[in-house]
């Protein structure tokens, strides 16, 4: 009998021995998101981060650090082990920062890897209904009479949506106030409670509220109009010629993170990305999906760099 119980007792001591170094190799990826809950990234990162886990056999966890345009939750990762745990879902804010801010303490593009890309990301005009307009050539019209009179709301200092909207009043001739809010979803509530007059929102911010009578959908900013709100002329063929603004969404890394690494987290998200019910989810959204090799999308970063300092000088914009 002694012997029995012996034996069961090595069994259970050699089953617990072996389930000890198993846990212990859970891996744990951290995306950190740079902006407050409500911002495009924000929503994103929730939409496919339990996917992307299983694709991996790793647990991921969505971190919200928002402040500075950005920069906060950038710098975190920026410093952050180079083993592809710790990543950044940025956009075009993030190369915004770096042409914005003298003292980031961090490069914006050296020393981050890019992993994968995610999509495109639309934006889109709205004003507050008690503006009385119904285009966008009506809207600067109305801004240009009045210099000064009204405010638009942005998701912080050095977001997207305050640069895609300085952007459009310095390509127009137009002061606004700007008044700097902590994400998105805060700028289209600034919007909608008529504290503001005008935005300029990734489209998930707003396309939830195409028939809500506080506020219109003028136009959207890229350079076709989106399958998401076809409705919708671009500002360029609605009154401002030659405008566009639009913004790629994806992981970085440290630039340090091993090539091997970066390659598997980029056919992951890869995989998950070509799942319909990600796809679907993404459209919600307004994001349309965009698989890319780290290789083509790292490519792509060194472009956008040049294009956001382009945009940024042309705005004007100064962040202290």
């Amino acid at each position: 009998m002694s012997f029995a119980l012996d034996r069961r007792s090595f069994i259970a001591a050699a089953a617990a021995a072996a389930a000890v170094p198993a846990m212990a190799q859970q891996r744990v990826i951290h995306i950190i998101v740079p902006f407050g809950t409500g911002a495009v990234q924000d929503t994103v990162a929730r939409a496919f981060n339990s996917e992307l886990g299983v694709a991996l056999g790793a647990t991921t966890v969505v971190e919200n650090r928002a402040g500075a345009g950005g920069s906060v939750g950038a710098a975190l990762v920026a410093k952050a082990p180079a083993d592809g745990n710790t990543l950044v879902l940025a956009a075009a804010s993030h190369h915004i920062a770096g042409h914005l801010y003298s003292k980031l303490g961090y490069d914006p593009l050296k020393d981050f890897v890019g992993v994968a890309n995610l999509g495109n990301a639309g934006y889109a005009l709205a004003v507050s209904s008690a503006m009385n307009v119904g285009t966008t050539a009506d809207f600067i019209k109305e801004v240009k009479a009045n210099p000064g009179k009204y405010n638009f709301a942005s998701a912080g200092n050095g977001s997207a949506t305050h640069l895609a909207m300085a952007s459009f009043l310095a390509k127009a001739g137009l002061q606004m106030t700007h008044i700097p809010t902590k994400s998105t979803g805060e700028a289209v509530n600034e919007l909608l409670a008529g504290r503001v007059q005008a935005v300029i929102s990734s489209s998930i911010g707003v396309i939830g509220f195409q028939t809500d009578a506080r506020i219109k959908l003028l136009a959207t900013t890229g350079t076709k109009r989106s399958p998401f709100l076809p409705n919708l002329p671009t500002v360029a063929e609605s009154g401002l010629p030659g405008y566009s603004f639009d913004s790629w969404i994806g992981l970085l890394a440290p630039a340090a993170t091993p090539k091997a690494e970066v390659d598997k987290l980029n056919a992951a998200v890869n995989k998950v990305l070509a799942d319909p019910v990600i796809q679907e989810r993404f459209a919600r959204l307004g994001v349309e999906p965009r698989t890319q090799t780290a290789a083509e999308f790292q490519q792509l970063l060194r472009s956008d760099w040049d294009a956001m300092g382009v945009v940024v000088k042309a705005s004007g914009a100064k962040v202290d």
